[in-house]
């Protein structure tokens, strides 16, 4: 008998995901910043659910980072993963393997979810990733309608004040 945790299949080391989250032309498309608005809208639904099943989710998130190359998916993941780590999930430092993927990524909306992720996990081997991604940029600005660098050099301050705390 599969021993089922909510939603999450023991057997199997994967979360079962609703019909719904699983089929794209079901769902509203992500949508990235625009000239008009400085962030991105995710499927409130899609975000709650995963939030809701804490560390349960963590494997099926984790694939997806390990595997996707689309940036849609891996932006959606990791705001999830963000608003999972607001919630107290624990577990989430352990993935650094699959988020360490996208330490090299040119794309704004992935590094400045990974740089808040970053921050509030205070992997220690992220720090370098950081410092080279605010470098990266400086040195090659993305034409975007936000700047990644504010959450970046936010997440490196963050580092340096834990690091000299008491």
């Amino acid at each position: 008998m599969i021993q089922q945790v909510n939603n999450f299949n023991l057997y199997t080391n994967s979360c079962r995901v609703p019909q719904a989250y699983t089929c794209q032309s079901t769902l509203p498309q992500i949508q990235f910043p625009t000239c008009q608005r400085n962030y991105c809208i995710f499927n409130p639904d899609k975000v709650d659910y995963f939030v809701k099943q804490k560390d349960a989710a963590l494997p099926y998130l984790n694939d997806i980072l390990m595997h996707s190359n689309n940036e849609e998916q891996v932006t959606e993941t990791l705001y999830i993963l963000d608003r999972m780590l607001e919630n107290g999930t624990k577990g989430i430092k352990k993935m650094y393997p699959a988020l360490s993927r996208f330490n090299n990524t040119q794309s704004p909306n992935i590094q400045t979810f990974l740089a808040g992720i970053y921050r509030k996990t205070q992997i220690p081997d992220a720090f370098g990733p950081l410092v080279r991604m605010l470098i990266q940029n400086s040195l090659k600005p993305a034409n975007t309608t936000f700047d990644p660098n504010e959450e970046i050099g936010g997440a490196i301050l963050s580092y340096i004040s834990e690091r000299f705390k008491g």
